[in-house]
């Protein structure tokens, strides 16, 4: 009687737990000749400030329009323990005022995603050191229709064996989801004939000629897209 009792009151808390699916990053791009001393004064900033929930994994954009910043991603949370996250304090912000943002351009970029379990081929924590990240621009109107096509791809991408993690993009611009290609063979994976051609593993795994059916929908559904390569920098976040 009393263990159902504890499980009877444990009931609300339970419903009312949110998932941690939340991904929220900064983009951060140097003055080009302050490169080494910026380093230096983020990844001292990261290993103070932020532990736990706030954890740093810091990346460095290889190619694409943002070649050259870093990217700092935290999470994941849940958007309940978002609420309470605020600045971190003063000496935080007196540390990243001072020491980090005199160093930097006055550009930048800050988002938040969930993480779309359905969609992906591998666990939102199963991460790798090298990642392709594709931004799908949605068409208004389209957010199913590009749902749709992810289910397909993701089946395509499991029949070729790829690691892909999907996340939608919240109250971030433009209504988009992000396509993040882990590559846990390295780069080597970006060789041609390191996988089938997408055509054959997509009529492989959806029905033949379901491809051509693909890029129609795919033309229809999306407005832009553009993709990057980014290398983890581990010495530059937390430990």
């Amino acid at each position: 009687m009393r263990k159902m009792l504890a499980i009877c009151l444990l009931l609300p808390f339970i419903g009312f737990s949110q998932l941690k699916n939340v991904i929220n990053s900064t983009r951060i791009f140097p003055k080009q000749e302050k490169i080494a001393e910026f380093e230096k004064a983020l990844a001292a900033h990261a290993q103070k400030y932020h532990t736990g929930d706030w954890k740093w994994r810091v990346w460095y954009i290889e190619s694409g329009p943002d070649a050259g910043g870093y990217m700092v991603t935290e999470g994941p949370n849940s958007w309940e323990t978002l609420d309470g996250r605020k600045d971190l304090g003063a000496e935080h912000t007196a540390d990243w005022e001072s020491n980090v943002a005199p160093l930097t351009q006055d550009r930048g970029d800050a988002s938040y995603a969930e993480y779309q379990a359905d969609l992906s081929t591998v666990q939102l924590t199963d991460y790798s050191d090298k990642i392709v990240i594709n931004h799908t621009i949605v068409r208004p109107g389209k957010i199913n229709a590009v749902q749709e096509i992810l289910k397909k791809l993701k089946n395509a991408w499991q029949a070729g064996g790829a690691s892909v993690a999907v996340y939608q993009a919240v109250a971030s611009g433009e209504p988009s989801f992000i396509i993040v290609t882990r590559l846990k063979g390295g780069l080597k994976e970006l060789a041609t004939g390191y996988r089938k051609p997408l055509k054959d593993l997509f009529d492989t795994a959806n029905g033949a000629g379901s491809f051509d059916q693909y890029q129609k929908d795919y033309g229809d559904a999306v407005e832009k897209r553009w993709s990057e390569l980014l290398v983890l920098r581990p010495e530059l976040g937390s430990k």
